[in-house]
This record gives C-alpha cells, sequence and structure tokens, in this order.
C-alpha cells in the first residue's frame, strides 16, 4: 500500500502478463485545478490500447478500489480511442496545497498504476 495515497497493487504477475507501467507509452497525473488531480495512460499502439480496454483492469471500480477510494470520488472516466488512451479525474481529499496535502502537484499520484497487471493476450 502506497502511504501517501492508500493505493493497493493488485494480482500477481504470470508469464506474460505485463504491467500498465511496461505497456504504457505515458503515464501520469497532474492537477486539474485545485480541487482534482488528473491521469492519462497513453499507449503506443491501438492493439495495445484495446488489449488492455478489453481486458477491464481500468474501470472506475479498479481505479476505486486501487486507490482505496469511493466511486464517488472519480468525477470522469474516459476511454478516448483517438488518442488511444484512457483518461480519468479524481477529486481530491483536500485542496492542492493545503494543510495535509501530500502531492501539491498531483504529479506523483500516477505510481500505483505502473503496477497494474494486465493479463497476456491468448489468441
Amino acid at each position: 500500500m502506497d502511504k501517501t495515497s492508500g493505493a493497493k497493487t493488485p494480482g500477481t504477475k504470470t508469464p506474460g502478463a505485463k504491467t500498465l507501467g511496461e505497456l504504457a507509452k505515458t503515464l501520469r497525473s497532474k492537477n486539474a485545478g485545485v480541487d482534482n488531480v488528473t491521469f492519462d495512460i497513453i499507449f503506443p499502439d491501438r492493439a495495445t490500447y484495446e488489449h488492455v480496454k478489453r481486458s477491464q483492469v481500468l474501470t472506475r471500480a479498479s481505479v476505486a478500489a486501487l486507490y482505496n477510494i469511493p466511486e464517488a470520488r472519480i468525477s470522469d472516466f474516459v476511454e478516448f480511442d483517438p488518442a488511444n488512451a484512457i483518461k480519468f479525474t479524481l477529486y481530491r481529499s483536500v485542496p492542492s496545497g493545503s494543510p495535509g496535502d501530500p502531492d501539491i502537484f498531483g504529479a506523483q499520484q500516477y505510481a500505483p498504476l505502473l503496477g497494474v497487471i494486465v493479463p497476456e493476450v491468448i489468441a
């Protein structure tokens, strides 16, 4: 469990499986205003993006479980086909820069996503 976000990385990596950190071209988080943090997971090609979408490892429910938050804290969750990207935004628990804010820029909140395991493609 990540001490700052409360996130948990689920699952065990099996042969042939890869993590989002291995599959994504870009995986980032950043401020989206004072009360939100937005996340972008961008894949290098359509095939990888479609495989991750079909695997259902990234859904509102899985993100809520990963970050140990209620689904109501997820304001947006978008599978954005034109960019081969999955994007979501979380409401912060405290405003950016206020006492108790562990990451004023929201730039370190993506780390738990790196270890999310995506199952192997079965042809």
